[in-house]
């Protein structure tokens, strides 16, 4: 059987490099300090093969490892596994693991790890990773340190699932047999990542320290990360002016505040680190109710908002208009498709056409801060514009949520991760099969197609680059004439930090698995 390999191990063990060149021999004689950063909200958990929110991944993401990384293009970089191959069909993937890693207990990490992670672990408490596994027949153990996933049909994005997010390694021989919810290791994480727990005060902050033991030489390279937990972005926006706070991530502050910050001596602002998660917002339309489930309205509504003005005045320049429903950063995305310049004279014919009767329509804001509110405030303003009647419901994130999973919305403002492929982090926003109640981040919209159905699942199981870049193109173009939501915007996160840090971003994950290759200068 025809096998093609993929990628060897580099220069430095895990993708850790600068020009690269290994940053162990960068950063000789710069090892030690402390890294003082901001978490924002305080993490609910940090094992995270069962919590997954943002704050979680950013902490212990540099505690548990995936087998792959990923670079700012969203291929995919060495990590536990070495090095792997796939067969012809894009039916067999066999990964090469990483000799001499350990976990934080001492005890060795092995293929049978893996397998116990993937195919007993995860499949049980990680719901997004679970429907990626849906096309893998087995996972297998060939040695202690080879491990064959074979799927039952090709998966276009399968090398795109390996993340620590989205697959976190964790030790069988901790789990194994127990409850994994009540697991007393839930507590104190064990992993193979260059970071371990030391310290978590609840409120105040969490501690992490080196694993003496990592398996990357010379790393980590700084003595401590604290994730300092300060209530409300005002606070924060001062610790950083102070000099109590050298590292802030993207949302954190508010972005008026950013620019003034990036401004002090000593201190610089990022973009990088988002390519990954290529975060997308857009409006929900709720399209089974009128006047929201008419195609000429729902149009109507793209031609009167102002994206340009959202980004530039709520979003200091922080964010882009979207085009459409792939963000820019993920593969296949196209500008082939119908364009929505801000025309609100179009916008009103549009609306006439659709038989709109004046009715006032709710509008959720996202209760994230200030630049939601703001952005919520100039679409009110656009589509009241258009003739369009608005009321604003504010809500807390927890009313936000229930609201959303329940359907009981007009117009609703979010934003999704996704994950450097259409088939892992745009299908589920538009899928016949993803409309359920119990979830803020599905198809809440209530969009069906089946040509889009059949589109997107022919995407998925299509190995062949060009053939997907073909069959996702009629994706767009038919979601960008049907407007099921209402795209706004892809965020760019900036993250302040002090320049005397060095390498605090080395993926397209960011801070989530770069801290291990950070040093002070």
């Amino acid at each position: 059987m025809k096998r093609r390999n993929f990628i060897q191990m580099g220069a430095a063990a895990a993708g850790f490099t600068l020009a690269g060149v290994p940053l162990h021999i960068l950063a000789a004689g710069k090892s030690g300090g402390v890294i003082n950063a901001v978490v924002q909200p305080e993490p609910p958990g940090l094992m995270l093969g069962i919590t997954q929110n943002g704050p979680t991944q950013m902490i212990a993401g540099n505690i548990y490892e995936g087998l792959l990384r990923y670079d700012e293009k969203i291929t995919p970089m060495p990590s536990l596994a070495t090095s792997w191959t796939q067969n012809s069909e894009g039916t067999v993937f066999t990964f090469k693991l990483k000799q001499g890693v350990l976990w934080h207990d001492g005890k060795p990490f092995t293929a049978d790890d893996v397998v116990f992670s993937v195919d007993v672990f995860l499949r049980k408490t990680h719901a997004r990773l679970r429907a990626n596994l849906a096309s893998v027949e087995s996972i297998k153990a060939l040695d202690s340190h080879t491990v064959e996933f074979t799927l039952k049909y090709p998966f276009g994005p399968f090398l795109g699932i390996f993340e620590v997010g989205s697959m976190p390694m964790v030790p069988k021989h901790i789990y194994e047999g127990t409850d994994f919810l009540t697991n007393p290791a839930n507590a104190k994480p064990i992993g193979t990542g260059p970071f371990m727990l030391k310290e978590w005060v609840k409120g105040s902050y969490i501690q992490l320290v080196p694993f003496d033991k990592y398996h990357v030489k010379d790393m980590p390279m700084v003595e401590s990360v604290y994730f300092h937990i300060i209530p409300d972005a005002a606070s924060r926006a001062a610790a950083f002016e102070s000099g109590k706070i050298d590292l802030v991530p993207g949302g954190a502050v508010e972005y008026f505040d950013v620019q003034r910050l990036a401004k002090l001596p000593g201190a610089a602002v990022t973009t990088k680190g988002w390519e990954f998660f290529a975060p997308q917002s857009w409006l929900w339309i709720n399209n089974r109710k009128s006047p929201m489930n008419n195609i000429k309205f729902r149009q109507a509504m793209m031609f009167a908002i102002d994206r340009e003005a959202i980004c530039k005045v709520a979003w200091q320049g922080f964010a882009k208009p979207a085009t459409g429903p792939f963000n820019s950063n993920i593969k296949f995305y196209s500008t082939d498709v119908a364009k929505y310049p801000r025309n609100i004279e179009t916008a009103k014919k549009l609306l006439a056409e659709s038989g709109y009767k004046g009715e006032t329509l709710r509008l959720l804001p996202l209760p994230y801060g200030e630049t939601w509110t703001r952005s919520a405030e100039i679409l009110r303003q656009n589509l009241q514009q258009a003739g369009i009647k608005l009321e604003m419901v504010a809500t807390d994130v927890a009313g936000w949520n229930q609201k959303l999973n329940e359907w009981d919305y007009d117009l609703a403002f979010t934003y999704v991760y996704q994950y450097g492929d259409p088939a892992l982090g745009v299908a589920r926003n538009y899928t016949t099969a993803n409309i359920a109640k119990g979830s803020p981040f599905n198809n809440v919209e209530g969009y069906s197609n089946p040509k889009v159905d059949e589109l997107f699942d022919a995407g998925a199981k299509e190995s062949d680059p060009e053939k997907r870049k073909a069959i996702y193109l009629q994706v767009q173009k038919i979601l960008l004439e049907e407007v099921p939501v209402a795209w706004l915007y892809e965020i760019n996160f900036p993250t302040l930090y002090r320049t005397k840090l060095n390498n605090i971003i080395s993926s397209g994950i960011g801070l989530n698995d770069s801290l291990g290759g950070a040093f002070i200068s």
